[in-house]
């Protein structure tokens, strides 16, 4: 493709887009009825959202999955991935990450350790969801303020919500051909009487390492790395030669240290009564997965020759960097009751959970650091009768988090966190007119229990929305909003290595709190056989927090400070979809999405953000035949920060073929094809993607069942 300039590749796909009429691959059944439950009061459709929400459940759920929560969702609007492997991946809401985007887990936090560093993974297990929520607007204030940058709620049936008619069970069995992976997910609802039943669910996962189309570096960090090599006359170039040809042999075809090991056991059990509920379930997940890129303290720093003249002693420290694995444990509890009640006020809900998580990072065979985080979350909640139009929710939230590193990689001390929130979530309904807003008041508490140290931080966040049906097809809304967010421990208080990064990380416990003003214009159209859907953001930062190199080294690693400057993030999502109708027996339909972030502070470009991205595709349904083709295109990104290198420009193919077993259609056969054409590709936005490419051609079939 051309070398065209950000405007014009925009202007020209979104040309391409409307000219098809493309549209949100949501779902080929623009008259199926999408709930949402965790951004509204009430459970309701996805198109009475003011601003952009997604849902990715049943067909699309099932063809996206993969390991991690940020890979089955980045083909969201608006959502990329951290991809670190396939290990851990945590999602990016329109270049946001970290503390900026909770995950959820049937409305608690993860209750782990994902947002410390991008190799952390998040405790939550794709396999069992029913359906994933990527929420934004003016409620996810409910879920507080580290998720103003937007919410992800992963939605499972550990504690059942209806009582089956005897037992149900669900099975699911996968395997595929780039990691030779094979994968089990089995649930069980039993009935116990009228009003309570029994819920247990179990998944397993082994994959060994992932193949990839060419080296595992990219040529332009090869040859970034060449020039830098010219600079050094003191090293041996026939021995560098040598050992850079052997290095490349080592990682052409296949990914070292990609493989991942992973289980899950769950047990819940419900109460479900006309005016009371009441579920508590215990999980317990377990999973060990190797951190690709070549990451190692190694153990030569004894032993190091300062001008590097000493072959043997070289060899001695290429053999001292060992692979790096995490094996990762957590068990929850969670607890989900509510109460009916009569009056001004017609429900009370309760929710709340406790975990006790523990990762152990692995240099070879030997424990290296050892991460802990045990924490608990709870929300208390009355929801206000509807009167008039006007609707009402009013919530307390309370959280703890005691978070702990121990070992040559703790880079941030034990530290703990306390905070209270009270919130509002406001909707009325004036006939063609919808209103919305939020606001919250939240007392945050970040302590360095090794320096006894604390920082107290008093948050406000607003937000309303408004939008109208100018015709029963189209609506127009938007939503303005200003929040607050504290400063994590991290950013407070970091002070060491961090390799997985490849940073010397430095926190400043001096740091404010951080704030963000913004507006987002959403415009629909949903007509008998179409859909089209617009959204256009804003947001300006003042003291947005961010990592920062300041030329200096430590222990052999460039010194990140965390520092505080104004920025601004905008970008738009143009969704759409349309029924082509009956070609002879086939039902034909196409879709399409074009999304675009871009992020900056007053001097530079803000590090690892998405570039423009395309996916465009198409379905033919036929009896009990489905079958689904795709194009994504993911343009260049060279909007880039100090110490960071271009990402290239890829393309990649992708098919979905089910097969629903005549009668009940309870059994469903799926065959994927993945990157088909086996391209190279590398998502910009994670810290690895000079050093590890998403996977090359895949072929993955599933068979599942209900009964």
């Amino acid at each position: 493709m051309s070398k065209l300039n950000t405007v014009s590749k925009v202007a020209l796909t979104a040309a391409l887009l409307l000219s098809a009429t493309p549209a949100l691959a949501q779902s080929p059944d623009f008259d199926e009825e999408i709930i949402i439950t965790g951004a509204r009061i009430l459970d309701n459709d996805v198109d009475d959202a003011i601003t952009g929400i997604s849902v990715l459940e049943g067909e699309r759920l099932e063809d996206r999955l993969a390991s991690t929560i940020g890979e089955t969702l980045k083909g969201e609007p608006g959502v990329s991935s951290t991809f670190f492997g396939a290990g851990a991946s945590r999602p990016i809401i329109r270049g946001q990450g970290g503390d900026r985007v909770r995950v959820l887990t049937n409305g608690i936090g993860s209750i782990d350790a994902s947002s410390a560093s991008p190799d952390h993974a998040v405790a939550a297990e794709p396999a069992q969801a029913e359906k994933i929520e990527v929420l934004r607007g003016p409620a996810v204030l409910r879920f507080g303020s580290s998720g103003a940058g937007g919410v992800v709620n992963v939605i499972d049936g550990r504690i059942p919500t209806e009582v089956p008619d005897g037992t149900a069970v669900s099975v699911r069995f996968a395997a595929a051909s780039v990691d030779t992976s094979a994968e089990l997910a089995a649930s069980v609802d039993q009935a116990l009487g009228s009003k309570l039943v029994l819920h247990v669910d179990g998944t397993w996962r082994e994959a060994s390492d992932f193949r990839i189309p060419g080296f595992a570096e990219s040529e332009i960090f090869m040859e970034a790395e060449e020039e830098e090599e010219h600079g050094h006359e003191d090293e041996d170039e026939d021995h560098d030669d040598e050992h850079e040809d052997e290095e490349e042999e080592e990682q052409f075809g296949r990914l070292d240290n990609s493989f991942v090991e992973s289980s899950s056991i769950t047990g819940g059990l419900a109460y479900v009564g006309e005016r009371a509920f009441f579920g508590v379930a215990v999980h317990h997940f377990d999973s060990l997965y190797g951190v690709p890129g070549g990451h190692g303290h190694g153990h030569e720093d004894e032993h190091e020759d300062e001008d590097h003249e000493d072959e043997e002693e070289h060899e001695e420290e290429e053999e001292g960097e060992e692979s790096i694995s995490i094996d990762l444990k957590q068990t929850r509890f969670d607890l989900n009751a509510s109460y009916d009640l009569d009056g001004f006020f017609e429900k009370v809900q309760w929710v709340g959970g406790y975990a006790d998580y523990e990762h152990t990072e692995l240099e070879g065979d030997e424990i290296g650091t050892v991460f802990a985080n045990e924490g608990w979350e709870t929300r208390l909640e009355l929801i206000q009768a509807e009167s008039n139009g006007w609707e009402a929710a009013y919530g307390v939230q309370i959280r703890n988090r005691d978070f702990s590193a121990i070992g040559a990689e703790a880079f941030v001390p034990p530290t703990t966190t306390q905070q209270f929130g009270f919130y509002t979530f406001q909707e009325y309904q004036l006939e063609d007119l919808h209103l919305e807003g939020a606001a919250r008041i939240e007392l945050t508490e970040q302590t360095n229990d090794t320096a006894n140290i604390s920082r107290d931080f008093e948050l406000f966040s607003v937000s309303a929305g408004a939008d109208y049906h100018i015709s029963e097809a189209i609506r127009l809304g938007g939503t303005v909003f200003r929040t607050e967010r504290a400063p994590t421990t991290e950013e407070l208080f970091s002070n060491g290595p961090h390799l997985a990064t490849e940073a010397f990380e430095v926190g400043n416990p001096n740091l404010d709190k951080e704030t963000a003003t913004g507006a987002e214009i959403a415009f629909r159209h949903r007509g008998k056989n179409s859909f089209l859907t617009t959204n256009l953001f804003y947001t300006d930062y003042s003291d947005y927090i961010f990592e920062l190199a300041n030329g200096e080294e430590e222990d052999e690693l460039d010194v990140f400070e965390f520092v505080a400057d104004d920025a601004e993030f905008y970008g738009f999502e143009v969704q759409g979809g349309y029924e082509l109708g009956y070609v002879g027996k086939a039902f034909v339909s196409v879709d399409g999405l074009v999304e675009y972030v871009r992020a900056k502070t007053d001097t530079d470009h803000l590090p690892r953000i998405p570039p423009l991205s395309v996916l465009v595709g198409g379905d033919i349904e036929l009896n009990n035949i489905n079958l689904r083709g795709e194009l994504e295109y993911v343009d260049a990104q060279d909007n880039i920060s100090v110490n960071e290198l271009p990402t290239e420009d890829y393309t990649l193919a992708n098919a979905f073929l089910t097969w629903k077993f005549p009668g009940e259609q309870n059994v469903k056969f799926k065959l994927s094809a993945l990157n088909i054409f086996d391209q190279e590709a590398r998502q910009h936005a994670s810290f690895l993607k000079d050093l590890v490419p998403l996977p090359g051609r895949n072929f993955r079939l599933s068979v599942s069942a209900n009964f």
